[in-house]
């Protein structure tokens, strides 16, 4: 096989044999720790302008199938792993992960020490990294220089509006990068569903004439989408609204609250998170690397709902007067466990209260 080499912006090189497609990558270096899921994590495309790690010690043991998708492509920079397999065992498979790297067009380096990888990343918590085919070639600051986080969402994000479903409910997505597991949750809810750019306007919203608002997840810093803080604010107060992972971020923003840059992020399946009213723990699915910061959240405005075990981070908020909520974790999950599918469930009877409400208000 042919040797790539994996170099941090801390120093370290690390050698490795090419998978996928053979070109030079650079993306910020993360770590998911969950033991399935890979193709799932692949298309999320949150981890865009990313370089995915993967922890498990076997990946692509079970292939590459059509259903277990969150994207149409994958959003994922490169991937790294310890030992690919080449002969996966699954009845739905259709091609081997290495075969679908090429395919896309996406690198991926293997026999690698991931285990020193992750210690790396906890001991330097953010690091940029390359993927590359000579470990001697010269590394200019230019050559590790971030997209910005409007440049990945826009890659990641559907040009034109989509509608699917012919629900009761109308529910519209407001698409910074949405996996596709959050639109199914809705549609097996009986939802119509009409997925539309962060770029559109209130005002075209608002002829669609939707029930609730659903502020998706995506890729990097949220603070770096200021300019849409006064748009996800006003939806909010005019609609029923759900923010899941960075659509949390933005909704805690556009409220006046703050986030920042976590040590090195939440990605896996077993996050554990308490919700706060029952003291119940939730086993949740995750994949962020920023986190609202608790102190600034205005407390007369807002109340906590959910708190991670671990670091005691903020998961979740409801407003207080108006129906709006929003998690850091991801409901959906896929992959990772359903345990908290019951957040879809909350704001459906938000939206159902106050559809009812409007109804009633018209009658009398």
């Amino acid at each position: 096989m042919t040797k790539g080499y994996l170099m941090l912006q801390t120093g370290e090189v690390f050698s490795g044999d090419w998978i996928g497609a053979k070109q030079d990558t650079t993306g910020e270096l993360v770590f998911n720790t969950s033991m399935t899921g890979y193709q799932e994590m692949m298309t999320d495309p949150s981890y865009a302008g990313q370089i995915l790690t993967f922890c498990y010690p076997m990946i692509g043991n079970y292939g590459v199938n059509l259903h277990d998708v969150e994207s149409k492509e994958i959003a994922v920079s490169a991937v790294i792993m310890s030992d690919a397999c080449e002969e996966p065992s699954h009845y739905q498979s259709v091609m081997t992960l290495s075969e679908k790297l090429a395919q896309a067009g996406v690198s991926g380096l293997t026999n690698l020490d991931t285990r020193a990888l992750v210690a790396i990343i906890r001991k330097h918590q953010t690091v940029r990294a390359r993927i590359v085919a000579d470990p001697s070639s010269i590394t200019t600051m230019s050559a590790w220089k971030q997209e910005s986080t409007l440049e990945l969402v826009k890659t990641v994000a559907i040009p034109e509006p989509e509608t699917i479903g012919s629900g009761d409910l109308h529910i519209v997505l407001v698409d910074f990068g949405y996996k596709k597991s959050i639109v199914n949750e809705l549609l097996e809810a009986v939802c119509k569903v009409t997925i539309v750019p962060f770029t559109t306007t209130f005002e075209k919203i608002a002829l669609i004439n939707p029930d609730g608002i659903l502020i998706s997840n995506g890729p990097g810093d949220p603070t770096d989408l200021a300019a849409y803080f006064p748009f996800v604010k006003r939806l909010s107060e005019a609609y029923p609204t759900l923010g899941i992972c960075l659509g949390h971020q933005l909704l805690a923003l556009a409220y006046g609250g703050k986030t920042k840059k976590m040590p090195y992020g939440h990605r896996g399946s077993n996050h554990p998170v308490k919700e706060l009213a029952t003291g119940k723990v939730t086993i949740t699915s995750q994949n962020h690397g920023y986190e609202v910061i608790e102190e600034s959240i205005d407390r007369k405005a807002f109340h906590l709902t959910h708190q991670n075990v671990n670091d005691q981070s903020v998961e979740g908020m409801t407003h207080r007067s108006l129906p709006i909520l929003s998690v850091q974790f991801h409901p959906e999950a896929h992959p990772g466990p359903s345990d908290a599918a019951y957040i879809f469930q909350q704001f459906l009877q938000h939206v159902k209260t106050r559809r009812e409400q409007a109804c009633h208000n018209v009658h009398s």
